[in-house]
């Protein structure tokens, strides 16, 4: 339960996480369980070259803005379930180093 208080912690913040596949996406952490399956928004794919499929909004805005007849807004959302989260990266300040010492001293000691 020690990951999943810090990552609550986290919510509204940017994250990027990478999956098994090795696909890493980058969102703001919307929500988190404990499970650790997280949703994030605003979602955008790291390396687009490599996943191109996975962004197909980003064609149809860009369509859509050519012929200017709607203006386009989207937000996109996903969710990831834990079990396919290889590793979740932080925001530099948003990890406290103290924080995390003393939980899990707590933790080990069983309390």
């Amino acid at each position: 339960m020690l990951f999943f208080s810090y990552f609550k912690d986290l919510v509204g913040r940017e994250v990027t996480v990478e999956l098994k596949n090795d696909l890493a996406i980058r969102g703001t952490l919307h929500s988190v369980d404990q499970y650790l399956n997280i949703k994030l928004e605003n979602t955008r794919v790291v390396d687009e070259d490599k996943y191109p499929h996975m962004e197909p909004m980003k064609m149809k805005m860009e369509a859509e803005k050519r012929s200017e007849k709607h203006d386009v807004r989207s937000v996109r959302n996903c969710f990831i379930r834990g079990s396919v989260v290889r590793y979740v990266q932080l925001p530099p300040d948003g990890v406290d180093i103290e924080l995390l010492h003393d939980a899990t001293r707590r933790e080990a000691r069983g309390g």
